[in-house]
């Protein structure tokens, strides 16, 4: 959808069958992940009318057995990063051009965030290719799913979050190399931090339970202190893209 400010967003209305409370991770998880430096889009609250709904066919949700159409009211939305008519790969580039990635890096820290968030999902990526760069972008996108979407709460797994396509882990030797995004998160974030990320959530997308937001931010910044044991249990697990690192590089305390 383009907005009143000239930019297209990718818009996720209240009614979406995933739950309500998928805006609400949506925006606190970008807003966390942006404090980290990772490519995520930038995230916004979008007002969006009845008219507009009214006088437009294409917004409803096609589910199995029925439409339903977009509710009005405060919407997630997630900037576009650049025009929507441009070329964007969905989750992977052709193998042509897989080592013309400029921020493969982030992969790494991606994994650190989705560990510590529990993201439920699978690592969505969006690859895309900005004007005068020679290569393509990685931009994470869809997290909806963080602190296992609707439930808030963290039902850990050793492998939770990884990337489907392992390849962008090869480069990785030690766990020392996770070392600078755990840094970062030991830095960047605390009780506070979360806190305020999470202020101005619209209430109605976790049905004003604040109750139930306070103890999501508690547990979040509790969890900070546990990233690295849950990276040491992917580690162990014997179909992780990490299971073949050399033990003696493996350093981690």
């Amino acid at each position: 959808m383009r907005c009143s400010d000239g930019n297209y967003y990718v818009v996720k209305f209240v009614n979406n069958p995933q739950g309500r409370r998928i805006l609400a991770n949506e925006l606190l998880a970008a807003r966390l992940a942006q404090r980290l430096g990772l490519p995520v889009a930038d995230p916004a609250i979008v007002e969006v009318s009845q008219e507009l709904i009214d006088l437009t066919s294409d917004l409803v949700m096609e589910l199995a057995r029925s439409r339903v159409p977009c509710r009005a009211g405060r919407c997630f939305g997630s900037r576009y990063p650049i025009h929507p008519r441009s070329q964007v790969f969905e989750n992977m580039l052709p193998s042509s051009l897989q080592a013309r990635v400029l921020n493969e890096d982030t992969f790494l820290g991606m994994l650190i965030f989705d560990l510590w968030t529990c993201n439920t999902d699978g690592r969505q990526v969006i690859f895309l290719r900005r004007p005068a760069e020679a290569g393509y972008t990685a931009m994470m996108i869809d997290q909806g799913f963080c602190f296992n979407g609707v439930e808030w709460n963290f039902p850990d797994s050793p492998l939770r979050g990884l990337y489907c396509h392992k390849s962008v882990y090869d480069c990785v030797r030690g766990m020392d190399q996770f070392e600078p995004w755990l840094n970062l998160l030991d830095r960047k974030i605390d009780g506070q931090t979360i806190l305020r990320a999470a202020k101005d959530i619209p209430t109605d997308w976790y049905e004003s339970d604040h109750e139930s937001l306070a103890r999501l931010v508690q547990m979040l910044d509790r969890r900070r202190s546990r990233v690295r044991e849950l990276l040491r249990s992917a580690r162990q697990s014997n179909t992780s893209p990490f299971a073949n690192w050399p033990r003696e590089l493996t350093r981690f305390a």
